[in-house]
């Protein structure tokens, strides 16, 4: 890659002044700075998904696994419902 010095950049300025003129050069260089902000938010947020998605990937399958039991729970005191798997009650 290129490594531009004070010079060329001195020399680039004064071709897009001339080129813009002094009211638009401050409004494209705005405009460039907005757009740089922007692709660097962008590919930060997909590296960022990219971690969380190997993160994902890494935990075993398990973690996220039922318990095998036929009889229901309250998940707020482990005490069994009275419901059966289909659905009905036992009271009589």
């Amino acid at each position: 890659m290129p490594n531009i010095g004070p010079v060329e950049l001195i020399i680039v300025l004064v071709i897009a002044l001339l080129v813009l003129g002094p009211r638009r050069l401050p409004e494209m260089g705005s405009a460039v700075g907005r757009t740089i902000r922007e692709f660097r938010k962008a590919s930060t947020e997909i590296t960022d998904a990219a971690t969380i998605d190997t993160r994902l990937d890494a935990k075993p399958a398990t973690a996220g696994a039922r318990p095998s039991s036929s009889r229901l729970t309250n998940p707020a005191t482990d005490d069994p419902l009275d419901a059966e798997p289909d659905g009905s009650t036992d009271r009589a």
